[in-house]
């Protein structure tokens, strides 16, 4: 695979707020931009409520490179589910005196129609853990915990 480039550009507004864009993602195939407002999260000084922060952002880009690898291999594996959804946490914390986001913790959950599918179902999980281009990519731990559903 050759190499891919994603360009993000960020302008601040005013106070700890900016607005995020890429020009490379567009809104309905029109020429606007689709852009999103980025600020200090509430918990530091002068933090805004409200708003995507970095941290919202980097638990956001495990959790969905966890959706989209799951999405390539089940149609890869011909694996039919219902519905895929993942609720995610991300630990900030501070070793030797830094801010790290130390843990992200990722809680998928794969809906089947059939009991006999739900070790592929795992499997697949799994699979798309190891396979995450974003999970392989930080140093922060990654725990999933993993919750098959059939539903009828």
């Amino acid at each position: 695979m050759d190499q891919h480039v994603y360009n993000v550009n960020i302008a601040w507004q005013k106070d700890r707020k900016g607005v995020m864009c890429s020009p490379e993602l567009h809104k309905n195939e029109s020429t606007e931009m689709n852009c999103i407002e980025v600020a200090t999260p509430p918990e530091f000084e002068k933090g805004m409520p409200n708003i995507w922060s970095p941290e919202h952002l980097f638990t956001a880009a495990v959790s969905s490179c966890l959706m989209t690898t799951f999405l390539a291999i089940a149609e890869y594996s011909k694996f039919e589910f219902i519905s895929f959804k993942c609720g995610s946490k991300g630990i900030l914390d501070k070793v030797d005196g830094k801010f790290v986001m130390t843990e992200v913790l990722l809680f998928p959950e794969v809906f089947i129609a059939d009991e006999s599918q739900k070790d592929k179902a795992l499997r697949i999980l799994e699979k798309s853990e190891k396979a995450c281009l974003i999970s392989n990519s930080i140093t922060s731990k990654v725990t999933m915990e993993s919750k098959i559903t059939v539903q009828n």
